[in-house]
């Protein structure tokens, strides 16, 4: 009886051991998040201009849902906003360039903005890879814009970039918008 005993208790043992060890290589080879499923999937803007310049804008479209921008939904006047969804918004040039003028080297880039109301000032931060905009730092800013809000033409659901070829950007969402010139 004591043999039948010990052989069942280290059968046992043995089986939870095997679980264990299964459920742990199983959560390792977990395949990666479908980012399409979010509330706010990714999107993707990108264009080359007639002058040779290539812009790629990797963001999250949040929508409006009904709700107000600005204080049931970001971005909220005067505080920083990673201009999209989930992880910041990335912005990325294959050459020098200007926006607005203002000089602005090829690279990956943070692509924050602060909401004034009638104006926006749009940043361009040496951090891009960070999810939000909780680890901002002003410090890292490379390039700061103001450009005047401009609202587009209807309201946008999705939060939208687009870029023509002449080098325009423009976001649209909800009633809120601007454009700036990438040269």
């Amino acid at each position: 009886m004591k043999k039948f005993l010990s052989l069942a208790l280290c059968s046992g043992i043995l089986l939870m051991s095997t679980a264990l060890h299964a459920q742990n290589d199983t959560s390792k080879t977990k395949p990666p998040e479908d980012k399409s499923k979010r509330p706010s999937p990714p999107a993707t803007a990108s264009a080359t201009t007639s002058n040779g310049v290539t812009i790629n804008i990797d963001y999250s479209q949040p929508s409006v849902k009904g709700r107000e921008i600005g204080k049931a939904v970001e971005p909220i006047k005067g505080k920083v906003w990673r201009t999209g969804a989930n992880e910041a918004t990335v912005f990325e040039v294959n050459k020098d360039v200007t926006i607005d003028g203002k000089p602005l080297k090829a690279g990956k880039y943070g692509f924050f903005s602060i909401w004034n109301g009638d104006s926006w000032t749009i940043i361009f931060n040496k951090t891009w890879n960070q999810w939000g905009a909780f680890k901002y730092k002003q410090a890292d800013d490379v390039l700061r814009v103001n450009v005047k809000n401009m609202p587009p033409s209807s309201p946008s659901e999705k939060m939208t970039f687009t870029i023509d070829d002449s080098g325009k950007v423009t976001l649209a969402w909800g009633d809120i918008g601007f454009d700036f010139i990438v040269k």
